[in-house]
C-alpha cells in the first residue's frame, strides 16, 4: 500500500503509486525553462570602477605619534578623548563587578519564608 500526507487533515492517508511518488506541489507539468533574468543591466568589472578618497593619509602622522618615545602609554596618547574613553571603561568595569559581587550576595542569603 502506498502512502502520502493529506495537506487538510496533516496525517499520512492511503494512495494510489503515481500520488505517492508525485508530492504536493512538485507536478511534471512544470516547465523547465530558466526565469527571465532580474537585473538585465550589466555590471561593472571590478578594474574597471574607480573609487575615490576624499580623505588624506593620516597613517605617517600617526605613526610619528604612537612610535614616540614621551612615557605615555599608548592607550593615552592622543589626549583628551582617549583619557575620557579609559576611564568610563574603568568606572563601568568597577561599577559592573561590584555589582556582580553585590547580586552574589543577595543570592547568597537564605530566602526568608
Amino acid at each position: 500500500m502506498y502512502y502520502k500526507l493529506d495537506g487538510f487533515t496533516q496525517k499520512l492517508t492511503g494512495s494510489g503509486p503515481a500520488a505517492a511518488y508525485t508530492p504536493q506541489g512538485l507536478r511534471s507539468g512544470v516547465p523547465a525553462e530558466s526565469p527571465a533574468m532580474i537585473f538585465a543591466t550589466p555590471t561593472k568589472v571590478a578594474s574597471e570602477a574607480t573609487v575615490g578618497y576624499a580623505g588624506s593619509n593620516r597613517v605617517p602622522e600617526l605613526q610619528k605619534l604612537f612610535q614616540k618615545s614621551d612615557g605615555i602609554p599608548i592607550h593615552l596618547k592622543r589626549g583628551v578623548p582617549d583619557r575620557l574613553l579609559y576611564r568610563t571603561t574603568m568606572a563601568l568595569t568597577v561599577g559592573g563587578a561590584l555589582y556582580c559581587l553585590v547580586a552574589l550576595y543577595f543570592a547568597a542569603q537564605p530566602s526568608n519564608r
